[in-house]
């Protein structure tokens, strides 16, 4: 009974407290553990049958604590699916609406083209694999002319390390965003046009840490993620050279220098 409170706020109608889930402020993601520990085995994986299978002396640990054991124990209410526990993503369509779970990957209008996380709130530009302009497989130097976000280092236009599918075959931060945001019609990245690129945060709001998955994101909700180094938007203080990444390899965040050829998943709302 540990965790009835908390399986009360993380519910289904999350109203235990006489307050709706979605009038309080969001929050980040929670780790997708739900194996449990002593000091030198797993004692278990948190299921219905088994809520809390911590030995005594290894209490609240993260495995029983958290959307993650919530959805374990089957106790967590979902708008979309996930396939890493205590995470919660529709499936959005590249014209703007909700889709199915089963939904397929493609171009078309109707198909599906992004994945929001009904957690954060944020939506993202899901990668595809067709050589043109979202491949998952192009590269980026960091670059933004902003003095406001730059520490007055705009860092590097690039070369052609994207498939000549960027103006001039500068393949930078910048130059992807603004080719995305200027897609029209049927083209147009899930019927938005205020795509950017995500902060460091909002880049670890995807990481599963638990370790049940080869690449540290949900690769049902988010295929075609190889694992690599991603660019936040955010200039490194200390170093105007270098701009924030996170790394979907081993799920660390770094400063790297601007002229690096790195990867770019777009993102928009405000977490």
């Amino acid at each position: 009974m540990k965790h009835t409170l908390l399986r009360c706020i993380v519910g289904a109608l999350a109203i235990c407290l006489g307050i709706s889930a979605w009038a309080q402020v969001r929050p980040l993601n929670d780790t997708g553990q739900v194996i449990c520990y002593n000091n030198t085995v797993s004692t278990g994986t948190v299921t219905p049958g088994t809520p809390d299978p911590e030995t005594a002396g290894f209490d609240e640990q993260d495995c029983t604590v958290g959307r993650a054991a919530a959805d374990g124990t089957a106790m967590l209410g979902k708008l979309g699916a996930a396939s890493v526990s205590g995470r919660d993503y529709s499936k959005i369509a590249n014209n703007g609406s909700d889709l199915a779970t089963g939904a397929a990957l493609g171009t078309a209008a109707g198909d599906w083209g992004c994945t929001r996380d009904n957690v954060t709130g944020l939506t993202w530009e899901v990668k595809i694999d067709d050589n043109g302009l979202r491949d998952k497989d192009h590269g980026y130097t960091w670059y933004n002319t902003n003095t406001a976000v730059n520490g007055g280092n705009s860092g590097s236009i690039g070369t052609n390390t994207c498939n000549s599918t960027l103006p001039l075959n500068q393949c930078n931060t910048t130059a992807y965003v603004t080719a995305v945001n200027a897609l029209v019609g049927a083209a147009r990245l899930c019927a938005a046009t205020d795509w950017r690129l995500p902060n460091r945060a909002e880049l670890a709001s995807l990481t599963n840490y638990s370790g049940a998955t080869t690449i540290p994101i949900d690769g049902v909700y988010f295929p075609n993620t190889p694992p690599s180094i991603y660019w936040g938007g955010v200039n490194f203080a200390p170093d105007a050279s270098r701009a924030w990444d996170f790394n979907f390899n081993d799920a660390s965040t770094n400063a790297n220098l601007k002229s690096t050829v790195s990867k770019v998943r777009l993102v928009r709302g405000v977490l």
